[in-house]
């Protein structure tokens, strides 16, 4: 069964970012209200750590928005612009059965299921399901490295891989932690301040061994000096 669409949103939202980002001097957090992708994700299209390659998509000629619409938030960096009725014909989408994921992108899928499983423990498989478009047995044998191909999956963020947007995984992570009696916000804090922790630490531990490197590889001219 399909369900038509009301297109007053991006068709292909990393590709509208990415032409907003190029071409606008919108914030990332305007770029993301209107696309529906989170500002952290929008960022990492500009800066080129996801979506490498990405064609930018112009809303305007999709006939979403104006010039003078993008002007308008231009100006004022807290106005959020609003969409009009795309020029193109509604598209009909499946509503029910599992995600649908791109032949490319299904060999990376235990990779992603990896990925979530190391770094997002509150997340569960049912979750896992949703997000990746997997199965609870391959969630698990992943889990208990029983998988056939275990030796050659290795854990990568699917927001990266483009499996799901950053949004879709904040949104599951955040379901697990209220379901364990957390507070997503301040979890995510704690995360952020622990990892902030570790890079600064890695940080000295390799100005350290620069240090001990430029010093131990003095030149000793002892041995060509007269007793």
């Amino acid at each position: 069964m399909s369900t038509v669409v009301d297109l007053k949103k991006p068709i292909m939202p990393k590709a509208t970012a990415v032409w907003l980002i190029d071409n606008t001097m919108l914030t990332f957090e305007q770029i993301g209200q209107f696309t529906d992708l989170h500002a952290i994700e929008v960022q990492a299209l500009a800066d080129g750590d996801i979506g490498r390659g990405i064609v930018g998509r112009s809303p305007i000629e999709e006939g979403l928005l104006t010039q003078k619409e993008v002007d308008k938030a231009q100006e004022d960096t807290t106005y959020f612009m609003k969409a009009q009725a795309s020029k193109l014909p509604p598209i009909k989408t499946r509503s029910k059965g599992p995600k649908y994921t791109p032949v490319a992108k299904r060999g990376d899928k235990p990779d992603a299921i990896a990925y979530i499983v190391k770094t997002h423990p509150e997340i569960s498989d049912a979750q896992i399901c949703k997000l990746v478009g997997t199965t609870k047995p391959t969630i698990e044998a992943i889990r208990e490295r029983t998988h056939a191909n275990i030796a050659n999956i290795k854990p990568r963020n699917p927001v990266d891989l483009g499996i799901c947007t950053y949004k879709e995984l904040e949104a599951a992570s955040d379901k697990g932690l209220k379901a364990q009696g957390k507070d997503p916000v301040e979890e995510r804090r704690k995360k952020e301040e622990a990892e902030k922790a570790k890079r600064e630490e890695q940080q000295k531990q390799d100005e350290q061994g620069s240090e001990d490197q430029s010093t131990g590889s003095g030149f000793d001219f002892s041995n060509f000096m007269n007793s």
